[in-house]
Parts: structure tokens; sequence; C-alpha cells
């Protein structure tokens, strides 16, 4: 059946998509592209998506839907056909189950591209609280069980002596956000580190290890907000005493009415993002499904569209996507228009 579906889609490779066994919209067809994935992501591809249709009017406005990265990837993994999506915005990068979830479902030959990197900015209102935060600190802040033991700081006071007494309140991505996902691997695993006995756990017991260095508390100090990073935005721009997490572009978009907090002594800023001395600095991805490449009107385009908005003088730099490295970009703009696809080998 699966060979069926790929080979039928393939067969049906025309500019107006046709039905196709299981996999077809209905019986229907669709015209325009869609890419689901990343809220981080989504401004993004929305602003290549506008210039996309300035440059070639005779294709439709490409739909691009903020599910969260997670979900992003697994709608893209149900299978090829008119009724699923092409591209998934991921705020990291897919995870070796996925990838076998991917191939499972017949979409065998993925494109994957890397348009950027962003930063997991901790920010708070103008004249808010400010921390000098550590990743140490923010774990102890955010853990259910630092360390392996009961959470019981109920204010920044308690988690550092130097901090006001201000209950810890951190508004942030969901468990489906790529972004929780980048917290959990960039910041709060190297907190966890800093605990010889706590960073034995790796190779020693590595689901209690995942448990202990990655569970968020849940007792409302840390409160999930869900896909919407500019909601983040307005809740801490509203209250001076909370914290905000969400990706360096929504700060710098927002930069009138949020300032960053320092990560170990350094600034969430373009610059240090792009030389990765800032802690949180991440790549951010697109995955294509090169079975689409021939039967979705204007994708070949839109991937080629991103090439020209991605670099560091590019439009998407001002609104804050941070340029790749000139090797990572030259090696990305050849698989946006060459569509060298990923064997999953790098994988985790």
């Amino acid at each position: 059946m699966k060979l069926f579906k790929s080979a039928c889609f393939a067969a049906v490779a025309t500019l107006a998509l046709a039905g196709c066994g299981e996999n077809s919209a209905g019986g229907g067809a669709r015209d325009s592209i869609r890419a689901v994935g990343s809220s981080t992501v989504y401004p993004f591809a929305k602003n290549v998506a506008e210039s996309f249709v300035r440059s070639h009017p005779d294709y439709k406005s490409p739909i691009i839907e903020s599910i969260g990265s997670g979900a992003g990837i697994a709608e893209f993994c149900k299978g090829v056909g008119a009724n699923t999506a092409d591209i998934a915005n991921a705020s990291r990068r897919m995870k070796a189950s996925e990838f076998a979830d991917c191939q499972a479902n017949g979409v065998n030959e993925i494109v994957e591209i890397q348009v950027g990197l962003d930063g997991i900015a901790l920010a708070s209102a103008k004249g808010g609280i400010d921390m000098a935060l550590t990743p140490e600190l923010v774990y102890k802040a955010l853990a259910a069980r630092p360390f392996g033991k009961e959470q019981i700081a109920k204010t920044w006071k308690d988690v550092d002596p130097s901090f006001p007494a201000t209950p810890i309140l951190v508004y942030g991505p969901p468990s489906t956000s790529g972004t929780r996902d980048a917290l959990k691997e960039l910041i709060l695993e190297a907190g966890c580190k800093t605990d010889p006995a706590t960073a034995a756990l790796k190779d020693s017991n590595e689901d209690e290890f995942k448990k202990v260095c990655t569970e968020v508390r849940s007792d409302g100090a840390y409160v999930d907000q869900g896909e919407q990073d500019n909601l983040i935005v307005q809740k801490i721009e509203g209250n001076p005493n909370a914290v905000g997490i969400f990706g360096y572009s929504y700060l710098e978009e927002n930069a009138d009415k949020v300032h960053g907090l320092t990560m170990n002594g350094v600034e969430p800023t373009y610059e240090n993002i792009a030389s990765f001395e800032y802690p949180g600095a991440r790549p951010l991805f697109m995955y294509v499904k090169k079975a689409h490449l021939d039967a979705i009107p204007g994708l070949k385009e839109f991937l080629a569209e991103w090439t020209t908005m991605w670099s560091k003088d590019g439009p998407l730099a001002k609104i804050g996507l941070v340029a790749s490295p000139d090797d990572v970009m030259a090696k990305n703009q050849a698989a946006a228009t060459q569509f060298t696809t990923l064997d999953g080998s790098e994988l985790k």
C-alpha cells in the first residue's frame, strides 16, 4: 500500500494534484504550498511567502501554519499526497524517531534546509525584573526536581541570594514546541550537568537523567503559553516581575517593550548568536518532501525565494533571523536548489 501511495502520487505530479488513493484530498486537488510547524520559524516563513507572491503573482499565496515543531513534523510525516503538508518548519533538528515515522509512512525522500539561526531568549519588560542568569540558575528555578531533589524555590532569591525576593513566574513554550526542546537541551541540561553526580546519570540511567534534567515544574511557576510567542511578550510587558522565554526574533521585534536577560554574562544579540557565544543559540530548519517538488505549483520557487532572503544583509535579518555561517549557508543554498536528500544517519 505504501509503495502504491508513493507511485500513485508521483504519477500525478502535475500542477494540480489529482486525487490519488487514500492520500488524496477528497479526490480533489491542491494548488498552493502548505507549510506547518514552528512558531519561531513562522514569521520568517510568512515574510518569504509574501515576497514569493510579489515575485510570482501567478502562484497562490502559501499557507503557513504555526502549530509547533513537533506537531508540524508529525503532520509532515503522515504521508505524501495532496492532503499532506509539503514543508515542516522546525526550530530544532528532526529526530531519528521522527525520520523513522516519515519513512514508515512513505515519506522517503526528505530535503533538510537550515534557514538560519535563532537564540532562546529569556526576557522581561523594559524596567522590569533584571537578573544575570546562567544555565544552572535557570535550571534550579524551573526544574521539577532540581538535581533529583524536591523543588522548593518559590522566589528568585531562593535560587540565588543576589536575586530579588520576587515569586518565580516564567511564561514559556509548550512541550510540542521546538523552543521547549531547545530550552531543555541548551539551557536546562547544561545547568543540570553542573552537578557531577547528576551528569553521571546520562551514562548510567539516561531515562532518569532526562527526567531530572529536563522536566519542568508544574506548580504554576512556569506557565505554558501555547504556540503564541507574541502572547508571551504581552504577558511580560504587562507584568514587570515576569520572565518570558521565546525566540530571539520576538525579542528583536519588541525591543521597545522588552529586554533580554544575560546568560553567562552574554546578551542575546545578533552577533552573539551568530558566533554561538550566547548559550541559547540554535539552528532553524525546513523539511521538504521531494515527491512534492514537481507536484505543488511554485514549491521549487518558494524554496529559491528563501535563499534570496536569508543572508546577513537580507530582509529576514531585519526581522530577527540570524544568518548561518558562510559555509553552512552555501551547503543549504545547494540543498534548496539541488534538493539533496537526508539519509537520517546523523539524526539523534
